[in-house]
């Protein structure tokens, strides 16, 4: 209908002045072909409406004459998309022919001099970029005057709102979605509520499908459909199969982890595009939040009347993550109510009794069927009501103000051993309890309640009783016994020394020659002998009885280091004929309060066993060190000896206990030892085998 030409005609770069590309455009045009004929002979009213719209950065138009020719400015051309620049100077019921049944009723009334005509946000389908597309318009049509003053065209100030209508209506879908989420408490349910509301949004999405993986992630299972007969879709896609027809390939999408558009027709695949008919549909991966991993997958059909612009694309991915955030907590509310139901099993099923009260009046929330049976009380008794109507024996037992003491300052409550009056079976019964208040705080730290853990330690408490009694009963008798020994141990001492005594005097008395007989002189060593060894026993009982008589005599500061090196003297002839080699490793803070006079015995007991008790065909080694923990001082004295059975190792703390008779004692050392060290309250154990040796180690109490 129109030619391009490069004359310009000086009439017409008058009236085209500027403009930008449409003034140009216009300055171009052969206009001695148009059916206007020469601008020059044009309206003043036509050239000033032009010129107008020409340096406005509005969108504009002008529609002229019986055959509404167009005139329009560079702010307007988006609107035209592939339309120019043929729109110039077309008839505009050729140029918008596929709307024109919408605008024509529009326009023409105005020419009849009807009103101006004022729309927002009014749809009118467009065909301006191949396909007929969904668009809104703000605009305004009115009359455009000839100098006459009669009405010869339309005058049009308009705004595209399609961007702003689709994304109020996506938004207010999702805002849906959300909303429709609260309720929800399965995967089933919250998927499927998904595509129901996007069902209504049909013109962004006319149909949507979500499938989630398998926990392998070798199949996708269908849980919401909606905007499609339900025969179409497929209930399970297996990943690793080879693309099927009907099947979504959504195992391509597993491994790009890429939104991918694939043809489909009436809502199933089609391996062949020409059968699609120009139906798309768009495969977006759903993605764990916060994660690379994927949850599954949405399904969404693309509008035919709309680009697959940017925009639209971000709305299908703010649906997805709006699926992974429900499915998210969908899966979060499932484990919060298994934990939940695992920890009221818990409380109902703990060996303690517990209970958690809350407000001022400390009204019972939770009891479990320990608590409940301590106080003797069923669970509908008590539960719900304030601690002093439930219990109202306790009212004046202290119980409410401790609770309010843990409230007011939230510090926790401990007792070990309370007695409390509680009315069982009808009576009431002192019940000992052990027990923790605990400040029960909720989110901000705020004290809302207290949380009390009990346990009934009735028959605990009635066995102390009786194991105190015993104890009692047994440290009388140790005391009689200590005496008994005592007394004993120095009432012997004299008729050993008359025996003694009148041993020698008989000797004396005998003539040489009898004394000088074998047999006489054997019989006088073995007297002596004996006589030595009952001396030796009787001192030995005597430092017993005396051990628990001076426990707390002489307590001073003792560094382990000096001790050990004045006992070592005592052996230095026995070291130097044995060829013993004594390896000591003492650390500096090794020093304990304890009795000087016991902690030398203790030493040279140990010392002198790792000595007699050695290794016939090896040099005796014994290594002396000692070691600070945090509550103990320990000394290990260590022998490469003869060792011990393990068997044996309880039984030579015993007194008159020996396991090597080749040596002379008494078997008391060991006992006196251990007596020694657990009074002061400390412990002594040994380690040992036959033939490696054996080590004692002293913890004395720092």
């Amino acid at each position: 209908m129109s030619t391009l030409t490069p004359s310009i005609t000086q009439d017409a770069s008058t009236i085209f002045l500027g403009g930008g590309e449409m003034g140009a455009l216009m300055r171009a045009y052969d206009w001695g072909s148009h059916p206007l004929g020469n601008p020059a002979a044009w309206p003043e009213s036509l050239k000033s409406n032009i010129r107008l719209i020409l340096h406005s950065r509005f969108p504009m138009f002008v529609w002229w004459g019986k055959d509404l020719y167009a005139f329009h400015n560079d702010a307007y051309l988006p609107a035209l998309g592939e339309k120019h620049p043929a729109a110039l100077g077309a008839p505009a019921k050729v140029l918008w022919a596929e709307a024109w049944e919408q605008l024509g009723q529009i326009a023409e009334p105005i020419l009849s001099g009807g009103a101006p005509f004022y729309a927002e946000g009014l749809y009118i389908p467009l065909k301006r970029k191949g396909f007929m597309e969904d668009t809104y318009w703000t605009f305004s049509y009115s009359p455009a005057f000839d100098d006459a003053g009669h009405v010869s065209g339309i005058f049009c100030a308009c705004f595209e709102e399609t961007m702003t209508v689709l994304g109020q209506r996506r938004l207010k879908s999702l805002k849906d979605i959300s909303e429709a989420m609260a309720q929800i408490q399965t995967l089933e349910d919250a998927c499927q509520t998904i595509c129901e509301v996007l069902d209504q949004n049909p013109g962004d999405v006319p149909f949507s499908q979500i499938y989630l993986l398998s926990e392998g992630a070798e199949e996708a299972r269908l849980l919401g459909q909606a905007g499609m007969p339900a025969d179409k879709a497929v209930p399970y896609i297996f990943l690793a199969e080879e693309r099927l027809s009907g099947h979504w390939p959504l195992g391509r999408v597993l491994l790009s982890k890429q939104k991918e558009i694939i043809p489909h027709a009436n809502g199933t695949f089609v391996l062949d595009r020409q059968e699609a008919d120009g139906s798309w549909a768009v495969m977006v991966p759903i993605y764990r939040p916060g994660q690379e991993d994927l949850l599954g997958f949405l399904v969404a059909g693309l509008s035919s009347k709309l680009e697959y612009d940017l925009p639209y694309q971000d709305y299908h991915g703010l649906i997805a993550g709006q699926i992974a955030t429900s499915i998210a907590s969908v899966q979060a509310q499932a484990e919060t109510a298994r934990r939940q139901a695992y920890l009221t099993e818990l409380f109902q099923q703990a060996p303690v009794a517990i209970c958690i009260m809350s407000g001022p009046e400390h009204v019972i929330d939770m009891a479990n069927p320990g608590i409940c049976e301590l106080w003797g009380k069923n669970h509908d008794d008590v539960i719900g009501r304030p601690i002093l109507d439930a219990l109202p024996e306790v009212r004046n037992q202290g119980i409410k103000e401790l609770l309010d003491g843990v409230v007011q300052t939230g510090i926790p409550y401990v007792n070990n051993e309370l007695a409390v009056e509680l009315l069982r079976n009808g009576a009431l019964e002192t019940v000992y309890v052990s027990f923790v208040y605990h400040p029960l705080r909720d989110a901000q730290h705020n004290i809302m309640g207290v949380i009390a853990i009990a346990v009934g330690i009735n028959e605990q408490v009635e066995a102390r009783h009786q194991i105190e009694a015993k104890n009692r009963e047994l440290l009388a008798i140790n005391a009689d016994l200590d005496n008994f020994v005592y007394s004993a141990s120095h009432d012997l001492r004299a008729p050993i020394s008359n025996i003694e005594g009148l041993i020698e005097a008989l000797l004396q008395d005998l003539p040489p020659e009898t004394l000088q007989r074998e047999v006489v002189s054997q019989v006088v060593r073995l007297i002596h002998g004996s006589i030595d060894r009952f001396k030796r026993t009787v001192s030995d009982l005597t430092e017993v009885a005396k051990i628990q008589r001076e426990a707390g005599e002489d307590v001073a500061a003792l560094n382990l280091a000096e001790v050990v090196s004045e006992v070592c003297l005592d052996f230095k002839a026995f070291i130097e004929k044995s060829g013993a080699q004594i390896e000591t490793d003492f650390r500096s803070n090794a020093t304990v309060q304890f009795s000087a006079k016991n902690m030398r015995s203790v030493v040279y007991n140990l010392i002198s066993n790792s000595l007699k008790y050695r290794a016939p065909d090896r040099v005796p080694v014994v290594r002396i060190s000692t070691e600070v923990m945090p509550h103990h001082v320990v000394l290990s004295v260590q022998d490469n000896g003869l060792g011990i059975n393990p068997g044996d190792r309880t039984k030579i703390f015993s007194m008159f206990k020996r396991m090597h008779d080749h040596v002379e004692g008494t078997g008391i050392g060991l006992y006196i030892v251990k007596r020694i060290v657990e009074n002061a309250g400390g412990e002594i154990a040994v380690k040992s085998q036959p033939g490696e040796g054996t080590t004692f180690k002293v913890y004395f109490r720092r």
